[in-house]
């Protein structure tokens, strides 16, 4: 059996999608992209991935089958510095949790909190 990393895809559960997609395109400055669900019960807009590259791929979704909030999953974004990012919550409507901190050799590390109420991370080698 061929080794893989654990996460393959993450979702995060959003109430207001227009509103989630506005904060996490102006935070990443990435553009999400419209994803369509077959079973028709979900709205998911879908960050830019490569399926063949390290790393893990998702989206944000908008579903009757779960809720957003802190003290569930937490994911973290691979940025290039994450004080730039972090530079970019407040005013895209999110809260700074934790600013950016050293975790030794595995680089800087910023908690936020996104519109929704989830809280996630941003990870940087500098």
């Amino acid at each position: 059996m061929t080794k893989t990393n654990a996460i393959g895809w993450f979702d995060i559960y959003v109430n207001d999608m227009e509103r989630a997609v506005a904060f996490y395109e102006n935070v990443l400055e990435q553009k999400l992209e419209i994803m369509g669900d077959p079973t028709g019960e979900t709205q998911m807009m879908s960050f830019p991935g490569n399926m063949t590259a390290y790393g893990a791929s998702g989206a944000l979704v908008k579903s009757a089958h779960s809720n957003p909030g802190i003290g569930g999953t937490m994911l973290y974004f691979s940025v290039e510095d994450c004080s730039v990012q972090q530079s970019r919550v407040v005013t895209a409507g999110g809260k700074i949790v934790r600013p950016k901190f050293s975790i030794g050799q595995f680089g800087w590390v910023t908690l936020c909190q996104d519109t929704e109420g989830n809280m996630f991370g941003l990870n940087s080698m500098k």
